[in-house]
Parts: C-alpha cells; sequence; structure tokens
C-alpha cells in the first residue's frame, strides 16, 4: 500500500518536474548557459596562470642554462691552471644546477602538457557555449512559433464557438412558429369535427345559425325600440 504511493507520489513529482522544466525550458537554458560561460570564465583563469608560471619556469631554465655554461668554462679554466680544488667547486656547483635543471625540465614538461589539456579543454567548452547559444536562438524561435500557434488554436477555437453559437440561432429561428402551429392544429381538428362545415352552411342560410353575430345584436336592438 504505502509502496504504491510512494510510487504514485514520485511519478506526480517527476510530471510536476517535466512541466516545470517545459515551462521554464528558456530560462533554465539561458541560466545553464551562463553556468557554463562562469565555468569558462574560471578554465580560462587557470590556464592564464599556467602559461604564466610555464614563462617563468621558462625563464629560469634558461637562467640556469647560462650558469651552467659559464661555470663550466670557468671549471675547464681552473683545470687547466691545475686548480683543481677550485675546479672541484665549481664541479659541485655544476652539478647541483644540473640537478635543479633537471628538475625545471621536468615542470616545464608538466607545464606545457597540462596546458595543452586545458587549452584543448578551453576550445571545446568554448564551441559548446556558441554551440547552446545558437541552440538557445533556436528555441526561443521555436517556443515564438509555439506561442503563436497556442494563439491562433485560441482563436480558431473562438471561431468554432461562433459559428456553433450561429448554427445554434438559426436553428432556433428556423423552427416553425408554435403558435402558428397551435392554430392550424385547431383548424384542422375543428375540420375533423365538422363544426366548421356546420358554421359555413348556416352562414349562407341553411338551418338555423350557430353562433350570434352582430347583425343579429343589432336587429335586436332595434326591436326594442
Amino acid at each position: 500500500m504505502f509502496g504504491t504511493l510512494r510510487t504514485l507520489v514520485v511519478g506526480a513529482n517527476a510530471r510536476a518536474e517535466e512541466r516545470v522544466r517545459d515551462t521554464y525550458a528558456i530560462e533554465l537554458i539561458e541560466q545553464k548557459i551562463r553556468e557554463a560561460q562562469v565555468s569558462l570564465g574560471a578554465a580560462k583563469a587557470t590556464l592564464a596562470s599556467l602559461i604564466q608560471r610555464h614563462r617563468a619556469e621558462d625563464r629560469q631554465l634558461k637562467s640556469v642554462e647560462t650558469r651552467i655554461a659559464d661555470l663550466t668554462k670557468r671549471a675547464e679554466a681552473a683545470l687547466k691552471d691545475k686548480n683543481e680544488e677550485l675546479a672541484m667547486q665549481a664541479a659541485d656547483a655544476i652539478a647541483q644546477l644540473e640537478n635543479e635543471l633537471e628538475m625545471r625540465r621536468k615542470t616545464v614538461d608538466r607545464l606545457d602538457t597540462r596546458i595543452l589539456q586545458l587549452r584543448q579543454s578551453v576550445e571545446t567548452g568554448h564551441r559548446r557555449i556558441v554551440d547552446l547559444k545558437q541552440g538557445a536562438i533556436t528555441a526561443k524561435a521555436v517556443r515564438h512559433e509555439q506561442s503563436i500557434q497556442s494563439r491562433l488554436n485560441t482563436t480558431l477555437t473562438a471561431q468554432s464557438s461562433v459559428a456553433e453559437a450561429e448554427e445554434l440561432i438559426a436553428q432556433v429561428l428556423g423552427k416553425d412558429d408554435p403558435f402558428e402551429q397551435a392554430e392550424i392544429l385547431s383548424d384542422i381538428e375543428h375540420d375533423l369535427s365538422h363544426d366548421t362545415l356546420t358554421d359555413r352552411m348556416a352562414a349562407q342560410g341553411y338551418g338555423s345559425a350557430t353562433k350570434i353575430t352582430g347583425t343579429d345584436v343589432l336587429q335586436r336592438l332595434k326591436a326594442k325600440k
């Protein structure tokens, strides 16, 4: 029982959500585009930061390479003068710089890879946002057409109602007059009962009158004088 009710509630909520999403589809699309633009902006900022760090590391890398080259020449000159102690100090410094150089090269390589990946992501995100904006324009046009069609359907429905009302009026007006019909039926009944035939014959002098006429009343009034 409770499982069935839960299923019905979940289904009703899902349908309600679908109706809301359909009603506010354009607003939701625009909101998603804004969110995507914010995310894209953050990705661009991160990319710019990585590129800036890459440039700094590259400058440091070149600086270390320059120092190694300089110390190497000085160490060779010290060895040439048989100053092994000073040459050894230079060799130690060169070794440290070479270790630093290796670490910086790895850092630059990692930054290269990260920059390439992020740049591709930014480009893909940018294209998707462009597509979303174009899709939003199309969706707005379709929704506008749907609105026009809805108003047109309402108008057509109203016209149909008007036509139906006109038809009903014509139907009512086209019916026979019930009062006239009653008079006709009464005459038919009189004819069938021969009452009218007796009246017609009496009016022509055949037999006694069946009705008092105005002439009869006038004669009776003259007789009283």
